[in-house]
């Protein structure tokens, strides 16, 4: 990335890209309301009016950055089906990577969920943001489990996510060293033998 030319203006062509990274980095780590224009204007190297020629309010901010989370994270499972022969090795990756995401990348909770947390009305733009990706997530799971051919694949996809919820959660409070493997085992817990008709 090309360095900031003035010392109050970056690059019109990478502002907002900027701005969105800059973000994605802050409200994750400290939280979405405790973090204001002012701050994030001064971190990503731009103006006010930089920052509102792109985003016309923080909260317009803030679903942008669920919906580079979820980009990411749609991504991420379009790459691991590329490389995989099997149904079965598919949802073995899927889970592979949830395990790695929580020790490695995702290691202060879920975003979607800690977002969910600071804005309680699901009908706020930004909690909408999080419902299209955890409605995708648990479709592109009942998906590959259905495709494994279990019958129960919805039950067991939304198992799934919970449990994962579960992960990110136990692993920013408790530490990943127990909480992962304890993920692996129960998610293959879960998978491991077809529940035929449950949760018809």
């Amino acid at each position: 990335m090309p360095p900031v030319t003035k010392k109050s203006e970056a690059p019109r062509s990478d502002a907002r890209a900027r701005l969105l990274a800059t973000a994605a980095q802050i409200f994750y780590r400290e939280g979405i309301h405790a973090v204001g224009v002012d701050r994030l204007v001064s971190e990503a190297g731009v103006t006010r009016a930089t920052f509102y020629r792109h985003f016309p309010s923080k909260d317009d901010l803030v679903r942008a950055y669920i919906e580079l989370e979820d980009r990411a994270l749609r991504d991420l499972f379009a790459a691991s089906a590329a490389h995989v022969s099997s149904p079965e090795d598919a949802l073995e990756v899927v889970l592979q990577g949830i395990a790695q995401d929580v020790q490695e990348h995702h290691t202060r909770g879920c975003p979607f969920l800690n977002a969910a947390a600071e804005f309680p009305d699901p009908q706020h733009p930004v909690r909408r943001a999080v419902r299209v990706h955890r409605d995708w997530f648990a479709q592109t799971l009942s998906e590959l489990v259905g495709a494994t051919g279990r019958e129960d694949a919805a039950q067991v996809a939304r198992a799934l996510v919970l449990l994962r919820d579960s992960a990110l959660v136990g692993a920013y409070v408790d530490g990943s060293a127990d909480v992962v493997p304890a993920f692996l085992w129960t998610a293959h817990q879960i998978i491991g033998e077809p529940q035929h008709g449950a949760g018809r």
